[in-house]
């Protein structure tokens, strides 16, 4: 038996009922929280809001992610870990294929190693 609607007349299938389209700043306020979340669980330590920039089109989209690192520290550990953050994320909450990430790092941040 077929749902009814608000009128009493059959639901149609939601890919019948029209189309869902992101704006690009929903796409990287997910891959920031994501990255954010990521580098902290990897570094131990409060990692600064990433710049991230977005380019979608047809369902698919390309990650741009600029990065404050601590230093010293694995980088290319750190970048794989936003990179694989900020994909997995944005394609499991939303459906969208990210086609790829670019990884930036734009400043390194010295740590206490005294401590």
């Amino acid at each position: 038996m077929a749902a009814l609607g608000a009128a009493g007349a059959p639901r149609r299938a939601p890919a019948e009922r029209g189309r869902l389209r992101l704006a690009d700043r929903v796409l990287a306020g997910i891959a920031a929280t994501a990255v954010r979340e990521a580098l902290a669980a990897a570094s131990g330590a409060r990692p600064r809001t990433p710049r991230v920039t977005v380019s979608a089109s047809h369902g698919t989209a390309r990650l741009t992610l600029g990065l404050t690192l601590p230093f010293p520290a694995d980088l290319a550990a750190l970048a794989a870990v936003a990179r694989d953050a900020a994909a997995e994320h944005c394609q499991t909450m939303t459906g969208t294929r990210i086609r790829e990430v670019v990884v930036v790092v734009e400043r390194l941040v010295p740590t206490d190693t005294t401590r």
